[in-house]
């Protein structure tokens, strides 16, 4: 397997690196099931982001003007939708999960339990403090099992960090949006406990464009101005 790692300094920086990258360290696949059956998808083999200031203001990408691109999320959507559907456990009709069923009830505990620890010795280390999105009977009860898995965390150097895993991951669309809102997740967390906020670093044995932003990703990478183009 080709294992893929990448250093960023934001979220648009880690996902400008990884839309051009893809073609040249992805594999192409034919998708025979779901909504996109029947066309391609290009998937890295297992990929590692270290983002050192996931903070940065816009959480989104910006594509600049001219480029007749659509934006693959923006900070509205994270700040005013994506957030609350990662932290409120409240489902609609049509849903048969929502992240924030699995993350609500372990994210509080986690927050008083990391308040607790440095009440009795003055430090927050600890390895325990780790939601995990899902359930093994989802298997057995969801077409689409969740996504997102993992959400550890740690407290170091005074400050929050996310450690993340993704099973499968859109690249273009749900790769800022899911990292722009899970970071927001990270602040509310580190104010409740009375930390700064710290990096994430995230993976995923499933990152993959779709067939259908292909043409936009390249473009958005120059790789229609003369960039080669080692897609497999």
């Amino acid at each position: 397997m080709n294992i893929v790692f990448v250093k960023a300094t934001d979220i648009s920086d880690a996902w400008y690196q990884l839309i051009d990258l893809i073609f040249e360290k992805g594999n192409k696949f034919k998708i025979d099931s779901g909504s996109y059956a029947g066309t391609y998808r290009l998937e890295f083999d297992y990929v590692t982001i270290h983002i050192t200031s996931p903070g940065v203001r816009p959480l989104s990408p910006s594509i600049p003007p001219g480029m007749n691109i659509p934006n693959p999320t923006s900070d509205d959507y994270i700040e005013n939708e994506y957030f609350f559907y990662l932290i409120d456990d409240q489902k609609k009709p049509n849903e048969a999960y929502t992240y924030g069923t699995y993350i609500k009830p372990q994210m509080q505990t986690i927050i008083e339990r990391y308040k607790q620890l440095f009440q009795k010795t003055g430090g927050y280390r600890s390895n325990q403090e780790h939601i995990i999105v899902g359930d093994w009977t989802d298997h057995l009860s969801l077409e689409d099992p969740p996504c997102l898995r993992s959400i550890d965390t740690r407290i170091q150097d005074n400050k929050l960090h996310f450690f993340l895993y993704f099973r499968s991951w859109d690249l273009w669309g749900g790769f800022p949006s899911n990292l722009g809102g899970l970071q927001l997740m990270k602040e509310y967390m580190a104010r409740e406990i009375g930390v700064e906020d710290g990096e994430i670093i995230a993976s995923s044995k499933g990152l993959h464009l779709y067939e259908y932003s292909w043409d936009w990703a390249k473009l958005r990478s120059y790789r229609k101005n003369g960039k080669g183009d080692g897609m497999k």
